[in-house]
């Protein structure tokens, strides 16, 4: 039980450290964000796709039942990647991130309206502890520039994953983690059709190894391992522990951006890992 626990812990890690990879990609393809978001709708489903049927997973519905729920987390996928990357090229990738990392304080709130879990008291305290952390890190900004709109659209980017997971949650013992995201980029990438034929995608061709690492590592490796611990961790569970996201994305952004973090960003960075060790201790002891 215990070599299970870590092993699941491993891979929540894991997937939160490929998945963090989206914010330095977001601010350097260089293409609208409709057709960034279609691109990995499109490749994340191709591959997942391939993924499935190379495990020989069934990836029918089990029952008509669920399609609207499905639907409507794709609806949510979408909406969820489109806001986020906005914030993204509207600030940068240290405040984009952090202010799409509300969503744990909204995961916890909304989460006992979802399911039988009562509202625990501890994570109150340890999403708070995130959001000051995320406090903290987020530079300083004026009304008057862009940052403004790259935190509201991370806010509301943060709503729609938290509703998105909470949704989705109900489904991850039915299906394989692959399934229901083959199924939900699939469903973005119909959703987003409509922008080829409105958008310049001129530029395509030159991004397009970018735009395959973002399909594959990001959201095909990365989301299938996320949706995968739901299984083993509450949302709010592995909504904390995925907080640390941001704090990977700062050093990957610093690697390959030179976006250089401040001391502020070790401050709050220090404070969000800390409740990812917090909360990884006590969901060990539950």
């Amino acid at each position: 039980m215990k070599n299970l626990h870590n092993k699941q812990l491993l891979l929540l890690t894991l997937a939160t450290i490929l998945i963090s990879t989206s914010g330095s990609l977001g601010r350097f393809i260089d293409l609208p964000t409709p057709l960034i978001i279609w691109s990995r709708g499109v490749l994340g489903a191709i591959f997942l796709f391939l993924f499935c049927k190379y495990k020989k997973l069934n990836i029918k519905l089990k029952s008509k039942e669920d399609l609207p729920t499905i639907i409507l987390g794709g609806v949510l996928l979408t909406a969820h990647w489109l806001t986020y990357f906005y914030a993204l090229k509207l600030s940068n990738v240290a405040l984009g991130m952090l202010s799409m990392f509300t969503f744990p304080v909204i995961t916890a709130l909304l989460e006992p309206f979802f399911t039988k879990t009562k509202l625990n008291p501890v994570h109150i305290i340890l999403a708070f502890i995130v959001l000051l952390g995320i406090y903290i890190l987020a530079p300083d900004f004026s009304f008057e520039n862009t940052h403004l709109k790259g935190i509201l659209f991370g806010v509301l980017s943060a709503f729609c994953y938290a509703l998105r997971n909470l949704i989705l949650k109900r489904h991850v013992h039915k299906y394989e983690g692959s399934v229901l995201m083959m199924q939900q980029t699939f469903i973005a990438s119909v959703i987003l059709l409509p922008t080829l034929f409105f958008l310049d995608s001129s530029n395509m061709p030159s991004q397009l190894p970018y735009l395959i690492i973002l399909g594959l590592v990001t959201t095909a490796i990365g989301h299938s391992l996320f949706i995968s611990s739901l299984k083993h961790f509450s949302v709010s569970t592995a909504s904390i522990i995925g907080s640390s996201q941001p704090v990977f994305g700062i050093i990957i952004a610093f690697i390959f951006l030179n976006e250089r973090p401040a001391l502020n960003t070790f401050i709050g960075g220090s404070l969000i890992l800390a409740t990812v060790i917090i909360e990884s201790i006590r969901s060990k002891k539950d």
